[in-house]
C-alpha cells in the first residue's frame, strides 16, 4: 500500500540529510550508511539559525509530549527572538497546569488554539491522535500559508492516506518524533542526556522545512536525531507500542505470572519473577550491555532454559507480530482507533488494574524483592523483542529507526517508567491509541504463549527416550541467528553516539 519493500540487508546506500546549517555525521549499520545530526555544542548554537524565518511557534495541546516539549524549546530558544507559545481548545481543564509551568494568558503566551494557530510561524500540532482527526479541518482554517506544521506522529496521515485526503499545498509539513515518552522527555533534557528523535519531512513549500525539523528536534534535547518517512514512522510507532513496547510486555507478564504462580510460587514472587525482573533487572542489563550479553553471561544451565523459551517462542511471537504490522500497513488499525473515539462517551475505556497481577503490583510497589535475571522470562522477552527487530527489518525501516522503536525506547524510557509505577499504571494511563494497541493485542500475546506452552514444552525433554532432533536443528539455526545477529552491533554503535 504505502511502503516499497526495502533493499536486501546486505545492501549499502547512504541517506542524505539535506541541511545547510546543522552538521552531520555518517554512521554505518548493518552493511549501511546513514546520516544523523548529534546535539553537538556547534548545532546546539545554530539552533536559533535553524528557525530563521520562524518569528512565533505554537504548541497545540497539553497532553503526553506538548508539556516537555514547550518547555524544553523555551529553555533553549531564551534569549532570543522567537516566542513560543501554547494553545488550548475552548474550556480546557489544562488551563491551570500551562500557567503553573509559565505561560501565562496576561502575556500572550497561551491563548485560544486557531488564534495561537494564526499568528504562529511553525505550529506544532501535540494534541491527541483522535483529537486532530476531529480538528485538522478547523486547524487548516486558520494556518498562515508558508507556515510549518510540525507532528510527532505520523497517525493524522495514516488517517489522510486511508481517506485520501491532503494536507494543505501552501504549508510545510514536518515530523519529530522523540523516542520516550513526553515526561522522560523533559527528565532527559533537565538531566542533559536527552531523548533520541527521529525527524521527517513531508511537504517543502519554501525550503526551510528540514531546518525548522531539525531545529525542533535540537531544541527539544534530542542528543542524536536521525531520518526517516513519515509513513514508515507512523507504522513503526504503531507496531511498535503494540508490540514489545506495550501490548507485548503486558501479554508476557500476564502469561508469566500465571506460569510460576502454577509452580507453587506466591502471586508476589510470580510478579517480581515476570514484569518486575523484565522491567527492572534485565531491563538494566539490555541497557548497559545489549541483548546478546543476558544470554552469554548466562551459566550453562540457565542458558539451556534460555535457548529452549527463545526457540519455543520466536516464531509464535513473529506470527502475531507480523499480523500487527499488516493491519498497522493496511489502515485498519488507525480506523479502529478512530471509530473507537467515537464510541468513548457511551463505551469507556476500562482499567486492567482490577485482577490478580495488577492488584499485586499495585499493593506491593514498595516492598518487590530483586530477583536475578530469570532464564525463562528473559527467554520470552529477549525472542519477542528479536522477533520485532527482524519484522522491521524484513518491511525495510533504517536501522536506526529499528533500535530506538524496539530498544533504545523500551531501556531507556518505557521501561523504567514501567519499573516505578507500573505496567498496569502505564497502559491505563497512556495516549488513546497506545491503551486501545495494548489492549487489543496484550491478550493475543497471552493466549499464544499459552496456547504454545513456550515456557514447559521442553526441546530438551526425551520423547520415547529420545530428543526432538527437529527441534533441536531449529533451536541451533535460531540460537546461532541470535548469536551472530548484526543487530547487536548496530545497538552498540548508537549507545556509543
Amino acid at each position: 500500500m504505502f511502503l516499497k519493500k526495502f533493499v536486501q540487508p546486505g545492501h549499502k546506500y547512504i541517506r542524505y540529510i539535506n541541511t545547510n546549517v546543522f552538521n552531520t555525521q555518517t554512521i554505518h549499520l548493518y552493511n549501511r550508511e546513514e546520516e544523523i545530526v548529534k546535539n553537538t555544542k556547534k548545532n546546539k548554537d545554530n539552533i536559533e539559525l535553524g528557525f530563521k524565518g520562524v518569528n512565533s511557534i505554537g504548541v497545540i495541546g497539553w497532553g503526553s509530549q506538548a508539556p516537555a516539549q514547550a518547555l524544553n524549546i523555551r529553555d533553549s530558544l531564551k534569549n532570543t527572538y522567537i516566542d513560543v507559545n501554547v494553545g488550548l481548545r475552548h474550556n480546557s481543564k489544562s488551563v491551570d497546569d500551562v500557567e503553573k509551568n509559565g505561560f501565562k494568558i496576561e502575556n500572550n503566551q497561551l491563548g485560544e488554539m486557531y488564534d495561537v494557530v494564526r499568528k504562529s510561524d511553525m505550529i506544532l500540532y501535540l494534541v491527541s491522535d483522535s483529537a486532530q482527526v476531529e480538528t485538522y479541518n478547523e486547524l487548516f482554517k486558520h494556518i498562515k500559508p508558508g507556515a510549518t506544521l510540525g507532528l510527532s506522529h505520523g497517525f493524522l496521515l495514516g488517517h489522510f492516506d486511508a481517506h485520501n485526503i491532503k494536507f494543505p499545498d501552501n504549508i510545510n509539513v514536518v515530523m519529530v518524533a522523540p523516542k520516550g515518552m513526553g515526561p522522560t522527555v523533559r527528565e532527559k533534557y533537565l538531566e542533559g542526556s536527552g531523548i533520541n528523535s527521529s525527524f521527517a519531512v513531508l511537504q517543502d513549500v519554501n525550503g526551510k522545512a528540514t531546518e525548522n525539523a531539525l531545529a525542533w528536534a535540537l531544541s527539544i534535547g534530542s542528543p542524536y536525531v536521525f531520518e526517516t518517512d513519515m509513513r514508515k514512522e507512523y507504522i513503526s510507532d504503531i507496531f511498535g507500542e503494540r508490540g514489545i513496547l506495550l501490548g507485548g510486555i503486558y501479554g508476557i507478564s500476564e502469561y508469566l505470572f500465571r506460569e510460576y504462580n502454577n509452580m507453587c510460587k506466591t502471586k508476589k514472587q510470580s510478579y517480581e519473577k515476570s514484569a518486575f525482573n523484565i522491567t527492572g533487572t534485565i531491563n538494566r542489563y539490555i541497557k548497559s550491555y545489549g541483548l546478546l550479553d543476558v544470554y552469554k553471561n548466562m551459566d550453562f544451565e540457565d542458558k539451556k532454559i534460555f535457548s529452549n523459551v527463545y526457540t519455543n517462542t520466536y516464531y509464535v511471537a513473529k506470527e502475531i507480530l507480523q499480523e500487527i504490522y499488516d493491519e498497522v500497513y493496511s489502515g485498519n488499525e488507525i480506523n479502529s482507533v478512530v471509530l473507537a473515539s467515537k464510541r468513548f462517551n457511551k463505551y469507556p475505556i476500562g482499567k486492567i488494574d482490577t485482577t490478580d497481577m495488577w492488584r499485586i503490583e499495585k499493593n506491593h510497589r514498595n516492598d518487590f524483592y530483586e530477583h536475578r535475571i530469570q532464564p525463562e522470562t528473559a527467554g520470552i522477552y529477549i525472542a519477542t523483542m528479536m522477533a520485532q527487530i527482524d519484522i522491521l527489518i524484513e518491511n525495510g525501516h533504517n536501522i536506526s529507526e529499528i533500535v530506538n522503536e524496539s530498544v533504545i525506547e523500551a531501556t531507556d524510557s518505557l521501561n523504567p517508567y514501567l519499573y516505578s509505577e507500573g505496567i498496569s499504571h502505564m497502559i491505563d494511563n497512556c495516549s488513546i491509541t497506545a491503551r486501545l494497541g495494548a489492549r487489543k493485542w496484550g491478550p493475543r500475546f497471552d493466549y499464544q504463549l499459552s496456547q504454545n506452552n513456550v515456557l514447559r514444552n521442553s526441546i530438551y525433554t526425551p520423547s520415547q527416550g529420545m530428543p526432538d532432533k527437529k527441534k533441536l536443528h531449529q533451536a541451533y539455526i535460531l540460537m546461532e541467528k541470535f548469536n551472530q545477529h548484526p543487530i547487536h552491533k548496530c545497538i552498540e554503535t548508537i549507545k556509543n553516539l
